[in-house]
């Protein structure tokens, strides 16, 4: 009986061991469900559509060919479609049916309400490069990647933006072909052949025990004594047992070594069930309480920020890297591809300067640094604005800087017009954070302690009157170094080296900047201006001649003059406008102030 149940469990064991096997064989399911498309029309840019990226859950593995040149990016839906515009574009999206597949058809860009700084016909048409994509790639002949976009999210495909975009599309999904019983299968059958080889060396065992003779076995007739035979010669136990004792051996590892090679086959996790996971720190919604007969309000969506932190990153390493390049070879013609407003024209005049006169310090350089502060504006538009702050580790050496950034229009890069150094004592005031975005206030906004637009005028005529300012208690003078370096004693100090030679007047005007406000956390906004300070240096009487020397020397391309120097010198400065309830202050956070023209009086 023990040889048939032996022989049972070999039978159950082959069968359980060849059905675990099959299921990662020649049952086992693809790993991948996979969509593909061809673009024929010759289109020159071509966008995948959310929904398609999302017709199957997971990670997308894009496969791109039929092109010398390709390139990929993706980036928001809106974004894409308004860096397109009025040019036509191949629309891949998704077929709903029983059978999904992806549809080819043509269709038009979204037009944006947005007037470039550039004519029309020198924008670029090769979308490599763009501000607006969150990454991108670039291939020759064939391209493979593999992302895992969340909603709202489309690529765009092209070749320069010239030539047709690459035909042959290809989309693939991961699929879930796991085999959770394959394991339990394969090592229980190899058990049960091992609980089978037990039977059977047991049914054997008895088996043999079951010839021996038996001890009480009653006595016949005494036969007669035989002579003594010669006694045989002895034969050593090892002899006899050695080769059984091998056999057994050989038959006990033949299991073993099954048993540990289908366990070790079976540890990869496809192989074995795996327990739905637990949900962690789920938030249940709890409806607002709203008044009896009357319906919630419906808050609007917010718009989303006008870039996200990884693509401010690259961005801004991007700028840092020219910047240092162009500060270093003087190239004014690289420098505005990412420069503008009063930032360009204080580093531009800065190259003159330093073109005439190699020992003239440069404008402060931008520092290779993490950005500590990163407040985009929430919008769906252009311009678009950004605030970001760089502070360097190494803040004795290199100062931190707040720059601003905007773009004009989407098929533009974000031009730098704004570059601050902050106070060293300044508090920059809560943001939003990145994720978020904050408004951009308006400049005749009345909600504040002073409209953003007054703000520059008024901070100039405080440092060309002092006390005898009117806006003087508004604005804050603890660690204002603005106050001390272009203030009324520094200017009193500039009028009395002159001496009895010449006279010197100071004005204000407006500079070349926008004024830019964001909204913080405190219903204030940070407001970035820029003023000019316009000095004329006469010779007294006409009796004395003004030599001009070091920069001023250098912007205006004269040695002497009896006539007089008009100088203008470019402010950039950094405010929080507290709100009008408040009794705060406004703060100076920063100011860079550099020579950005000078010229003969008439």
């Amino acid at each position: 009986m023990r040889f048939v149940f032996a022989i049972l469990a070999f039978v159950l064991a082959a069968l359980m061991i060849a059905f675990g096997i099959a299921q990662r064989t020649i049952f086992l399911e693809p790993a991948s469900a996979s969509l593909t498309a061809t673009i024929d029309d010759g289109s020159r840019y071509a966008i995948i559509d959310g929904a398609a990226l999302a017709a199957v859950p997971g990670s997308q593995t894009i496969t791109v060919s039929g092109a010398d040149t390709i390139f990929m990016a993706y980036g928001r839906t809106a974004d894409i479609q308004a860096w397109i515009g009025n040019d036509s574009y191949a629309a891949i999206g998704l077929e709903e049916t029983d059978s999904p597949a992806l549809t080819v058809t043509s269709a038009t860009g979204t037009p944006v309400d947005a007037e470039p700084s550039v004519l029309p016909e020198e924008l670029p048409t090769n979308p490599a490069g763009s501000d607006l994509w969150l990454e991108e790639f670039a291939g020759q002949g064939s391209l493979t990647t593999t992302l895992n976009v969340p909603d709202g999210i489309s690529v765009v495909l092209a070749s320069d933006g010239t030539a047709p975009a690459p035909t042959d599309i290809s989309v693939a999904w991961p699929t879930d072909n796991s085999t959770p019983w394959a394991g339990p299968l394969i090592v229980g059958g190899a058990l049960m052949a091992l609980i089978g080889f037990v039977i059977y060396l047991l049914g054997l065992l008895h088996f043999r025990r079951s010839r021996r003779p038996r001890r009480n076995v009653p006595r016949g007739p005494r036969m007669p004594r035989l002579p003594r035979a010669p006694r045989p010669k002895t034969i050593k136990a090892s002899e006899i047992t050695g080769p059984r004792r091998s056999i057994g051996r050989s038959m006990i590892a033949v299991p073993v070594i099954l048993v540990t090679g289908f366990a070790l086959t079976g540890c990869s996790p496809e192989f074995w069930p795996a327990a739905a996971p637990e949900a962690e720190g789920t938030v249940t919604a709890t409806a607002s309480p709203t008044a009896t007969g009357t319906e919630a309000p419906v808050i609007d969506e917010l718009p989303p920020p006008a870039v996200t932190q990884p693509q401010l990153e690259r961005i801004v390493g991007e700028i840092v890297t020219l910047t240092t390049a162009a500060d270093a070879a003087l190239d004014a013609d690289s420098l505005g591809t990412r420069f503008t407003g009063p930032a360009l024209e204080q580093r531009l005049a800065n190259y003159k300067i330093r073109s005439a006169d190699s020992s003239f310090t440069p404008t402060v350089a931008l520092p290779a640094a993490p950005l500590t502060l990163t407040l985009p504006q929430q919008t769906s538009t252009w311009p678009r604005v950004v605030m970001t702050v760089l502070q360097s580790e190494d803040e004795a050496s290199v100062p931190t800087m707040a720059l601003v950034l905007k773009q004009a229009s989407p098929r533009e890069k974000y031009l730098v017009e704004y570059t601050i150094q902050l106070e060293a004592s300044a508090k920059v005031p809560d943001v939003a954070p990145a994720s978020i975005g904050a408004p951009l206030i308006a400049p005749d906004n009345k909600f504040m302690v002073m409209a953003p637009a007054e703000v520059g005028p008024a901070y100039a005529d405080l440092l060309l009157n002092g006390e005898a300012s009117a806006t003087f208690p508004l604005f804050d003078a603890e660690g204002d170094t603005a106050r001390t370096q272009l203030g009324v004693e520094s200017k009193a100090q500039r009028e009395a080296d002159l001496e009895d030679t010449g006279s010197i007047e100071f004005s204000n005007a407006a500079g070349s900047g926008e004024v830019v406000a964001l909204a913080t956390n405190d219903s204030g906004s940070i407001v970035a201006v820029s003023i000019n300070e316009i000095t004329q240096v006469k010779a007294v009487n006409g009796k004395a001649t003004i030599t001009l020397e070091g920069p001023s020397k250098a912007l205006s391309g004269i040695e002497s003059t009896a006539k007089g120097v008009e100088s203008t010198y470019g402010t950039q400065i950094l405010f929080h406008v507290p709100p009008a309830n408040s009794s705060d202050k406004i703060v100076l956070l920063g100011f860079s102030q550099g020579l950005i023209s000078s010229v003969e009086l008439p």
